[in-house]
């Protein structure tokens, strides 16, 4: 199930900062203007007026400059949510994706074991990042217990499929647990579990898979906008991100950060949001000049890790992305400004073009997102970062079709069923329950794992789905929670061959099932 995304704030470019051009400390750098009193150039720019206009012709700053010039095919991540009524098959999506695309990798926001075998039937060649909801990390940190539920978590949701095919390279371990909003028990479980969890892939045999957790970029401390003066929050850096860089440090794998300029961005640092030609911002400590709000968010976590020691960690990126389309008085949304966006991450992430401080570098990096999901709740932008429509079409083009290949796998992709567009609260819709002949111990597996997404509170005491107290009642009110959160795939009714869809509204009493 796609969970829902927060607002974000994290380092972000301070008005001095976004209003300065270049500072007048370094006169070699500074961008004088092209005409001076007396109406000539400046034989001395001329070298930088040149280079500006090599600069705005390789950003493509338009659909006719972009369609000129093509992309380069470079292999990329996607985030693949579907919380959507609308979507193609996992199997249609896993064959487009392999086949017919340059992504290598996804990242799925739950361990679905519909997407898994998807891929794995369809697309073996293609990496796979799983997360592990929020609720289950405490369990997994328990000294006594951790290292058996870990084990038993992998065993279940993990090793099957990837004995079938599913090439799960990333077990990530919540999604931000450090903020925005902070619950200090998952805060302490957050690296215990992390380290069960690793211990448990060596054990059961899955060594390739790598443990990592998404941090949103409010683990850095406020600053001015300028990387070398970024550092981590005071609290969270020698206590809790410290021992987590020597975890990555010594497992080999990546701090993985939700680097998104959109919730940074305002009308006056738009170009520089979204990679287009700007003066930049200068910083004098390292005498570089910052043209991208990225680059300077990336090398800001750069230079914090490097301050507690802990430069050499790979960086991956979890999320960024761009929306299409948002409220009607937002400036700088649209096609053009996500294409822009995104292709210019793709060249500094998949490139090779690195970042100034990380020059030459690649990063593991997941776009957000795949598709637009229209059944997300929120501002008008949530649901509209995806890079692709439903019948696999581009929404905008970042060169990601391979040569030669049409949009669509097929004529017809396959799409999933479609619910009702507007079902009532109490019939007349599609519900989810627990199969009559389910055994109690999978049925109470199921609601630990939904209740990671939806809310359990009307099956706890007091609640009005509480009575009949038995997990065979419980399991089906969660079960359908999951289900039509999910968007009422039958797929994500199946919870291992336990439930069944049913058209018969299964609500009583004060307990009402959600349609």
């Amino acid at each position: 199930m796609q969970r829902r995304r927060r607002r974000r704030r994290g380092f972000k470019t301070s008005s001095n900062a976004t209003a300065r051009l270049v500072a007048s400390s370094n006169p070699k750098s500074q961008i004088e203007s092209s005409s001076s009193s007396s109406g000539w150039v400046h034989v001395a720019m001329l070298p930088l007026l040149l280079l500006l206009l090599l600069l705005l012709a390789s950003h493509g700053h338009g659909p006719a400059v972009a369609a000129a010039q093509g992309l380069p095919p470079l292999p990329i991540g996607v985030n693949y949510g579907a919380n959507a009524d609308n979507l193609p098959s996992p199997a249609a999506v896993a064959t487009f994706l392999a086949t017919k695309t340059t992504v290598n990798r996804v990242k799925l926001f739950d361990a679905n074991p519909a997407f898994l075998d998807a891929f794995a039937a369809n697309a073996p060649s293609i990496s796979i990042a799983v997360s592990i909801p929020n609720a289950a990390l405490p369990s997994f940190a328990d000294r006594a217990t951790g290292l058996d539920a870990a084990r038993g978590w992998v065993r279940d949701n993990l090793a099957a499929h990837v004995a079938n095919g599913a090439n799960v390279t990333l077990l990530l371990a919540g999604n931000e647990i450090l903020g925005p909003v902070v619950v200090p028990d998952l805060v302490v479980a957050l690296l215990p579990a992390m380290r069960r969890l690793n211990q448990a892939l060596q054990l059961e045999k899955l060594p390739q898979v790598r443990v990592t957790t998404p941090h949103y970029l409010g683990i850095l401390a406020p600053s001015d906008g300028i990387p070398s003066n970024a550092r981590f929050r005071p609290g969270f850096d020698d206590k809790v991100l410290a021992p987590m860089l020597k975890f990555h440090n010594e497992t080999g794998s990546p701090l993985m950060v939700n680097a998104y300029p959109y919730f940074s961005y305002n009308a006056q640092n738009l170009n520089y949001a979204i990679f287009r030609p700007n003066a930049g911002i200068y910083d004098p400590a390292t005498k570089l000049n910052y043209t991208s709000m990225f680059d300077a968010q990336m090398d800001a976590i750069y230079t914090a890790m490097k301050k507690l020691g802990f430069g050499d960690v790979q960086i991956a990126v979890g999320e960024a992305g761009w929306p299409t389309q948002a409220e009607p008085s937002q400036v700088g949304v649209g096609p053009e400004e996500a294409r822009d966006f995104n292709a210019g991450m793709i060249r500094v992430c998949s490139g090779g073009k690195g970042t100034p401080l990380m020059p030459g570098r690649t990063f593991e990096t997941y776009i957000f997102s795949l598709f637009d999901e229209n059944q997300k709740p929120g501002p008008i932008a949530e649901r509209n970062f995806g890079i692709f429509n439903p019948d696999f079409t581009p929404k905008y083009d970042l060169g990601l079709l391979r040569d030669g290949s049409s949009a669509s796998p097929n004529p017809s992709p396959n799409p999933s069923p479609k619910p009702s567009p507007n079902p009532s609260p109490s019939g007349g819709g599609k519900w989810c329950v627990a199969k009559a002949s389910a055994d109690a111990t999978t049925l109470q597996n199921n609601i630990n794992y939904a209740c990671g997404f939806v809310d359990c509170k009307p099956i706890q005491s007091g609640g009005g789905c509480f009575d009949p107290n038995n997990v065979q009642s419980h399991a089906s009110f969660v079960m359908n929670a999951y289900y039509q959160a999910n968007g009422r795939h039958d797929y994500d009714c199946d919870f291992k061959g336990t439930g069944m869809v049913t058209s018969s509204d299964p609500s009583y009493g004060s307990c009402k099932y959600v349609s």
